[in-house]
């Protein structure tokens, strides 16, 4: 395929990302606040998120593998299809039927399915950024990455408001319409394949060589597990508790918050370069640990300090 028909592809699939982007961010806040003021405890109400970390993080790594081998088109039309499926078994049930090991699958379909689609977005960057270009993917992901961020904000708002204005089953039929609409959109609209998938591909190919690669994915898992502990859950049920905030408030709050993170996010390229090009070098672990430093708070007598020392070998990783 010519580079504008990959261009075109890319086009296509990244708008189907950022729709399934804006559902998933909507479900989180509507099963949270759903569920708690049905009286299920903070704890209860973290464990229906539970399956959808757990199966996020098979998904990520299996994913690569079914990608290679059947092609990235076929993952993405499998994301999309799995998040239907998983708006509609929140939406067209009784409620007698919304009880925790029922929503746990479902929110377990949702994890597979935002997984999915998003390797499958990422990915297909590289269809239109030249193999000798590695900044350039640099750069490509992480505006991709930060767009999504920023649109998962959007979806906070949205699910907030939602559950105001029209209920919480109201509120899944329309974020399904959403999806299924990205869905029909890309099967009409796509024109071929997504790459070249690899009947031969193996599953340790999915591993890096680099064991900084290995160990930086690995601790992924923890950041992001640690992050959501707090943001998805601990943050909206304060405010909605503590401060009395209705739920459209918090999802503005939640959304300004993201959008911002995904602002920063997509600035990441031009803030390594800016460094690198005054002389600070590339950034390190140890730089990752000192900003990791200054976003708590110090105790007194152990003030952070920059690394006085830096190397040039490094890694990263955009979520």
């Amino acid at each position: 395929m010519s580079r504008s028909g990959d261009v075109r592809n890319y086009s296509i699939v990244t708008g189907a990302y950022w729709a399934d982007t804006i559902a998933d961010g909507a479900i989180r806040v509507l099963v949270l606040f759903y569920f708690y003021e049905l009286g299920y405890s903070p704890f209860a109400v973290a464990s229906l998120f539970l399956f959808y970390e757990v199966f996020g993080i098979v998904t990520n790594l299996v994913g690569g593998y079914v990608a290679a081998r059947l092609g990235l088109k076929t993952t993405l039309m499998a994301g999309l299809s799995t998040q239907i499926v998983a708006l509609t078994m929140l939406a067209v049930v009784p409620e007698e039927w919304l009880v925790v090991p029922f929503v746990m699958v479902a929110q377990a379909l949702s994890g597979i399915a935002k997984d999915l689609t998003k390797m499958s977005s990422k990915s297909a960057v590289k269809l239109v950024v030249p193999e000798d270009a590695p900044g350039a993917l640099y750069k490509w992901v992480a505006i991709l990455t930060g767009s999504k961020n920023a649109l998962k904000g959007v979806g906070f708002f949205l699910g907030g408001f939602l559950l105001g204005a029209v209920g919480f089953q109201s509120a899944l039929f329309i974020l399904g319409g959403l999806v299924a609409s990205a869905l029909v959109g890309t099967l009409v609209l796509m024109r071929g394949g997504l790459g070249r998938p690899d009947p031969k591909a193996k599953f340790s190919q999915m591993f890096s060589n680099t064991r900084a690669v290995n160990v930086l994915a690995a601790a992924r898992i923890f950041l992001f597990a640690s992050r959501d502990v707090w943001f998805v859950v601990g943050v909206p049920v304060y405010l909605r508790t503590v401060l009395d905030w209705t739920f459209w408030q918090v999802g503005t709050f939640m959304a300004v918050w993201v959008i911002g993170y995904g602002i920063v996010q997509a600035s990441a390229p031009r803030f390594v370069r800016t460094r690198a090009a005054e002389g600070g070098g590339e950034p390190t672990g140890r730089t990752a640990m000192w900003l990791r430093s200054c976003s708590r708070p110090s105790r007194p007598g152990s003030p952070s300090r920059w690394p006085p020392t830096s190397t040039r070998r490094w890694s990263w990783s955009a979520g």
